[in-house]
């Protein structure tokens, strides 16, 4: 019998995933940003000090994991566009104008996308702190807090479990006191008050948390992330935006 003959198929792509963990959480007068600095391939670490974070406005932070080739293009392009709406406009644009911009320059590659996975953190026109997440495509919400990368599951049930407010489905309906029973009136403005509890929630979208106790919060979650998360280690870079600016720091993790 004649031995079978292996066809071996070389396989190429554009992407890669060069891993890490980004968090971002939203106060009342601050927002923290963070990213661990560990880029990998594969197995392989490829640098144990690489900056996932990128200042794009003066109130404006973005943390990027993915293809850090990808990420980098993008912040490129960003710059540009912001140097142009700085001239146009002599002024700098502001965080919810940011992550439009950045919405619209993610949608626009959406047939062969950035493979970056953002968040995007600073302080609103209010002063107020906000969160952005997106997706590769530029589908994006604001949030109190978000995570993205190769730890965001791990991270994301703690600050569920933490920050999260309680279901509006869990709230007592204050129509149910007015009838005896759910009739079809009634169980509209039920959903018709959860509805507009949600669009309250998503307009202020902060946590309770001090700026300290976000700060406290992020390197725990960070902590716990690295003993699971091969792709997540090194140290962790937290950038704090508030009223007197952007403020670093640096705590150590894990290296193996």
């Amino acid at each position: 019998m004649a031995p079978v003959e292996v066809v071996q198929h070389a396989n190429w792509s554009p992407y890669d995933n060069n891993g890490g963990t980004c968090v971002a959480i939203a106060g009342s007068n601050y927002c923290v940003v963070a990213a661990d600095t560990r880029m990998s391939t594969g197995y392989s670490i490829l640098t144990r000090d690489y900056s996932k974070i990128s200042q794009l406005a003066e109130k404006s932070v973005m943390a990027s994991s993915g293809f850090q080739a990808d990420v980098k293009a993008l912040q490129k392009n960003l710059a540009a566009r912001h140097l142009i709406y700085q001239h146009q406009h002599n002024k700098q644009m502001s965080c919810p104008a940011m992550a439009q911009l950045l919405s619209n320059t993610l949608y626009y590659k959406r047939f062969f996308p950035y493979y970056a996975f953002n968040v995007l953190g600073g302080l609103d026109n209010e002063g107020k702190g906000c969160v952005f997440t997106y997706d590769a495509v530029g589908s994006y919400e604001r949030v109190g807090y978000s995570a993205q990368g190769s730890g965001s599951t791990l991270v994301i049930p703690v600050l569920d479990n933490q920050l999260r407010s309680p279901s509006p489905l869990l709230l007592p309906p204050r129509v149910s006191k007015f009838k005896p029973s759910f009739t079809a009136l009634s169980l509209m403005l039920l959903f018709m008050e959860i509805e507009s509890l949600d669009i309250v929630l998503a307009q202020d979208a902060v946590t309770p948390l001090t700026e300290s106790e976000a700060v406290d919060l992020v390197k725990d979650v960070f902590a716990s992330a690295a003993e699971r998360d091969i792709y997540t280690g090194d140290r962790v870079e937290i950038v704090v935006i508030n009223a007197g600016g952007i403020h670093r720091e640096y705590i150590e993790l894990r290296k193996d």
